[in-house]
């Protein structure tokens, strides 16, 4: 294969040196020629939004009654939809499996705090491969992967870090799982690349902000007029709890559903009203026709499922579809096309084999994905997309005791069928409430979900290697440590407790 100027021992070099982990364990991932690269000179700019604990059926146009999600919903008109796309079942592990294109408990998270958040090391992310191929890359927000050092976004193929640490602002956990001391979803104090400044604001109007000023200086043009492209990763905090919502938009909800339901809707709308602002500055900057914007959320709902949930069982933290399966908008205009449904499974997993197709990248024999490229169903709903098994287990087992947890809030489907907790077997096609057991009338779908679950759980035991972490982090998390370092006035005084508002 002919190589671009990278030689692919040098990218495998960069790769090793931004994971920290011995060279020998990284697969190589070779660039392909741009010159002659079907998307030649045609790399798009790409931005991911990705909101925490929104819902499938958290927006206007998935039939909720209450919700105002005006921009959005103009993003849902003008984008391909993935309408059997799904996720993991909590935060971490949807952000680790996403970025590694490997389930998470091949990534070492199966847990959302106690360490076992942090995902491996030795895992390659495709911001990398985007960096390698040329691409610009800035994250705000959201990172939830790991808060020590060597952890940071900034190893794991970011240029760009605007962030909150633990899972949520204001956070703390024994350990190194933990957000700046004190903080609050109203003027917080978020690290940038490694320093923390103190910003003025409600926390997604903050994210958004900064992302679309980090976006101006990318669209620009670069040395010969050209514009380097530039990947995007937007994940505010909200709408996850606490319910901490400006008043203007609460009151947008107050006496129509639940005081907390309407803190949860609002808080959506403020997301909405930010993503409205961020597709004009796409036009007024003039890329918006070399941008692909992609909205998703990072598991089902967490608050709203009582007020409207698409007709599916559960929600945030269960194995079933309330849970997994989120929106997935696909918007890049004049080359896909607008207000298509595909209805194939597809998966977080499949993002990493997209993006490095999408950028005109390739990857070399060795790297073993879950995903698969969304391409061609992007291009064509009706593609040729063989049928596949998606696991979910949400985790959380008490440390060590992994291997004792192997059926518990699990699933394994297929396109028509899931098994969860290997004793209750639904019919999707027929029954897409997942109200109907009906195990005792497909034996042989039950024994080949069986076989496949038992074989997956096999290759993911080894790999959970975090599950001893816990006890042994840091005294003080390291978040509290820098800011303390940085606003030595502020650390508490001997004998005085510090005051956490983060749940």
């Amino acid at each position: 294969m002919h190589q671009t100027a990278r030689r692919p021992g040098n990218l495998l070099h960069h790769l090793a040196t931004q994971a920290l982990v011995p060279l020998v364990v990284i697969t190589l991932i070779c660039p392909s020629n741009q010159a002659e690269s079907a998307e030649s000179n045609r790399q798009p700019n790409i931005i991911l939004i990705i909101t925490d604990d929104q819902g499938y059926g958290d927006l206007a146009c998935h039939g909720n009654p209450v919700i105002q999600t005006p921009n959005l919903d103009r993003l849902h008109r003008e984008s391909v939809r993935l309408i059997d796309f799904h996720v993991s079942p909590t935060c971490a592990p949807t952000r680790a499996a996403m970025l590694s294109g490997k389930h998470e408990f091949k990534n070492g998270v199966t847990h959302t705090i106690h360490e076992r958040e942090r995902m491996s090391l030795k895992s390659v992310t495709y911001t990398q491969v985007l960096k390698a191929a040329g691409y610009s890359t800035g994250i705000f927000g959201k990172w939830h992967l790991g808060d020590e050092p060597d952890r940071w976004p900034t190893k794991r193929g970011f240029d760009e870090m605007f962030i909150h640490g633990a899972g949520g602002i204001g956070q703390s956990y024994p350990g190194s799982c933990g957000d700046a001391p004190g903080n609050r979803y109203f003027n917080p104090a978020i690290l940038h690349n490694g320093t923390f400044v103190k910003t003025t604001g409600y926390c997604t109007d903050v994210f958004f902000a900064q992302a679309m000023k980090w976006i101006e200086g990318r669209a620009k043009p670069q040395a010969a007029g050209k514009r380097e492209p530039f990947y995007c990763h937007i994940s505010p905090n909200t709408p996850h709890g606490p319910l901490d919502c400006p008043p203007e938009y609460e009151a947008k909800y107050t006496g129509k559903v639940k005081p907390n339901e309407a803190k949860f809707f609002g808080m959506i709308t403020n997301i909405d009203d930010n993503v409205g602002r961020l597709l004009a500055k796409l036009k007024e900057l003039d890329i918006e026709r070399d941008t692909l914007v992609i909205f998703m959320t990072d598991n089902g709902t967490a608050t709203g499922a009582q007020v409207f949930n698409a007709g599916m069982r559960g929600a945030k933290g269960s194995p079933f579809q309330g849970a997994t399966r989120v929106p997935s908008f696909w918007r890049w205009p004049g080359t896909l096309p607008a207000g298509v449904d595909v209805g194939k499974l597809t998966a977080h997993v499949d993002y990493f084999p997209t993006f490095v197709e999408l950028a005109g990248a390739e990857m070399c024999d060795g790297l073993k994905l879950d995903g698969r490229s969304l391409v061609p169903l992007l291009k064509d709903a009706k593609a040729d997309w063989p049928d596949r098994t998606l696991v979910t287990h949400v985790g959380r087992w008490p440390r060590g005791k992994a291997a004792e947890a192997k059926h518990d809030s699990m699933s394994i489907r297929n396109s028509r069928f899931t098994l969860v907790n290997n004793k209750e077997l639904y019919d999707l096609k027929a029954d897409y409430g997942e109200k109907k057991n009906v195990i005792d009338e497909h034996p042989q779908v039950v024994a080949e979900l069986r076989k496949a679950y038992d074989a997956w759980w096999e290759e993911v035991l080894p790999l959970m290697e975090n599950e001893s972490a816990h006890g042994n982090g840091p005294a003080v998390n390291t978040f509290h440590e820098l800011y303390w370092k940085q606003f030595p006035d502020e650390r508490p005084k001997a004998g005085e407790k510090q005051k956490q508002k983060g749940k």
